[in-house]
């Protein structure tokens, strides 16, 4: 069959013409696609300036409808939600995220640890405790293990916390060494309180290699030496604490003075305790002098007769001389006569009521006051921020 060139001489020039209008066709598509995009976008950028984060949200889900495959959108989105305290529309944005096939490892990375963080901002620590696990070997590593020891130490979960803080502390990233050492502290508690003594003397003796300057692992050594009837031990431990870390003296001073009374080394801890008053006076000090059944070290101008006839209790009157005291007037009076002591009573009532404020810690960090010494703020969850010193002493 002949073929008719003037069929293709006439069909090139349509197929040309057809061609650019389809062409012409999906590029003006392509750039009103592209110019909503970007649109919706920046007007969402711009509620964000201006603070208006419903508006925000409105224009970056129209952003992503009209761009589904930008996980820069996504990410944007789900910070939104977590931020407003949406968290389960924020999760359901990162996990749509880690459910695409397409995504890069960075990106997936990326992902993973805004959906453990959705989860801890909601407060699902279980499901932030996996989510933060599938982070190592991760850019995020570390931020991750952060994040653990958080909820670790919140939970009381001390050799998991142990663990994250070894690792940590192995990264070089910084030093977890005391902190490590309250963990096992608190480990040594739970065994003591199951009567498992010997496991608290091993766990307390790797404390203290690895915080051998902290006063915390040699206090709870004391105690727990105490506990077993080594007074003597005891002592020695204190003493020796007293040259490491003489500013926490007020809070193992009672206990020094319990072993040396046990031991019968009275006249050795009075020596000490009145040797760190003179440097650093403390009602926690004084008392264990008085107890001890000695004084503060009186002021060189004091007569020496006064300190050889005066009763133990005065200590307090010399504590006063250079150092106004509500709580050591108080206890001064508690043992004064007067002229009417049938008032005596109500008076100390009143006294004692007006002074426990004044005998509790506090926080540097957040300001929360407590009765008793915590080495770990039940407000802020920091480690070391009560300083050993009752409010009336800051």
């Amino acid at each position: 069959m002949d073929f008719d060139l003037s069929w293709l001489l006439l069909g090139l020039p349509i197929a040309f013409v057809l061609g650019w209008l389809a062409s012409r066709f999906d590029l003006r598509q392509l750039k009103m696609e592209n110019r909503q995009a970007p649109k919706a976008y920046f007007r969402g950028l711009n509620f964000l300036l201006n603070e208006q984060q419903d508006q925000a949200i409105d224009a970056f889900i129209e952003a992503v409808q009209n761009d589904p495959d930008t996980q820069e959108l996504h990410f944007a989105l789900g910070n939104l939600f977590r931020r407003r305290g949406e968290y389960q529309r924020a999760v359901r944005v990162h996990e749509h995220l880690l459910g695409r096939g397409d995504l890069s490892r960075a990106d997936r990375d990326r992902a993973q640890h805004a959906l453990a963080q959705d989860f801890l901002r909601a407060g699902l620590l279980d499901r932030a405790e996996a989510a933060l696990q599938k982070l190592e070997g991760t850019r995020y590593e570390n931020e991750a293990r952060l994040s653990l020891l958080a909820i670790y130490e919140r939970s009381r979960e001390w050799a998991q916390a142990e663990d994250v803080a070894q690792k940590l502390d192995e990264s070089d990233q910084a030093s977890y060494g005391t902190r490590r050492a309250h963990h096992l502290c608190e480990q040594a508690a739970e065994r003591v309180a199951a009567g498992d003594l010997p496991a608290a003397t091993r766990l307390l003796q790797q404390a203290v290699a690895l915080a051998p300057e902290a006063p915390r692992p040699a206090i709870d050594t004391a105690t727990l030496q105490l506990r077993n009837g080594e007074a003597a031990a005891a002592f020695e431990t204190l003493s020796a604490l007293s040259e490491t870390a003489p500013l926490a003296l007020p809070l193992y001073a009672a206990a020094l003075q319990q072993a040396a009374v046990a031991s019968q080394r009275s006249g050795e801890a009075l020596a000490l305790l009145q040797r760190r008053y003179m440097a650093s006076p403390s009602i926690d000090v004084l008392e264990a002098i008085i107890a001890l059944g000695g004084l503060p070290a009186l002021p060189e101008d004091a007569s020496s007769d006064t300190a050889m006839t005066a009763e133990p209790r005065d200590g307090y009157i010399a504590h006063l001389a250079h150092h106004p005291s509500l709580v050591a007037a108080s206890r001064w009076l508690a043992g004064e006569r007067f002229e009417h002591e049938e008032f005596h009573p109500q008076v100390q009532r009143s006294l004692d009521q007006a002074t426990r404020p004044l005998m509790r810690y506090r926080c540097a960090a957040c300001g929360f006051e407590a009765h008793q010494y915590f080495w770990h703020c039940p407000g802020c969850q920091a480690w070391d921020s009560y300083p050993p010193r009752r409010v009336e002493e800051l």
